[in-house]
């Protein structure tokens, strides 16, 4: 069995949420909350929030599969991050002109399963 939990539109760039993503690829969904909530970087919050929400989507799965649900077996089986739109500022500049700011965002996915279903 497994779950999946996508975050779209998040407010980071795609550089720095791969950062955090690279971190607990494979890894136990337990250990990888772990990681996330000492991590410093900003990104790891909307990382983590979105693992713990494809956890929940695997309880409910189990739960109307009539399975027994163990977070603990949970391993991370796949996640990546793509990019998003990206909203297009302007910052004044020196004699009347203007510099594009960039504000990229990110969509995130975390796929969850069973121990022996994740290899």
């Amino acid at each position: 069995m497994e779950a999946k939990a996508i975050a779209r539109h998040v407010r980071v760039t795609p550089r720095k949420a791969r950062r955090m993503v690279d971190l607990i690829r494979g890894k136990k969904a337990t250990e990888a909350i772990t990681i996330l909530k000492f991590a410093p970087q900003s990104a790891a919050l909307p990382v983590r929030k979105t693992l713990e929400s494809a956890i929940a989507n695997a309880r409910v799965l189990a739960d109307k599969a009539g399975e027994p649900f163990r977070e603990n077996d949970l391993v991370i089986k796949e996640t990546y991050v793509d990019e998003g739109v990206t909203l297009k500022r302007f910052r004044a500049r020196a004699q009347g002109r203007a510099a594009r700011i960039n504000k990229r965002t990110s969509h995130i996915t975390v796929v969850v399963a069973n121990k022996e279903g994740a290899r």
